[in-house]
């Protein structure tokens, strides 16, 4: 199995910065892609950004020109740079993968989640 470790959540004020890194680790033969996810309270969890092998990276609207996804593949690290942050971004920040891993003799595919982490800008 594939598990995701996030770290890097915590409290800033508007205007400030965050980095949100994912670690995945486990018997990974290959990942498809990796993204981040977003929920609120009393709200749905929503995409925030995806990153997929051999394309671009996608946005939800509210946060492009602010946040940049990027990936460490020798790693298999996610990143989460956020910038200009707002209030209306406080929420719990999850990292996504899929992908294939080994699970000997054969290979199948994954899809993980991490445990979260709590992003809270304060106004």
């Amino acid at each position: 199995q594939v598990q995701l470790v996030e770290s890097g959540g915590g409290l800033v004020q508007a205007g400030g910065s965050l980095r949100l890194s994912c670690a995945a680790s486990g018997s990974i033969f290959s990942i498809n892609a990796m993204a981040w996810y977003r929920q609120a309270p009393g709200k749905q969890r929503e995409l925030v950004a995806r990153d997929s092998s051999g394309g671009s990276a996608m946005y939800v609207d509210s946060v492009k020109g602010r946040f940049t996804i990027s990936r460490d593949n020798a790693k298999n690290t996610v990143y989460l740079q956020m910038n200009s942050l707002k209030p209306e971004d406080t929420a719990v920040y999850y990292c996504n993968a899929v992908g294939t891993y080994y699970g000997g003799p054969h290979y199948y595919p994954f899809d993980s989640w991490g445990q979260g982490t709590q992003v809270t800008v304060s106004s």
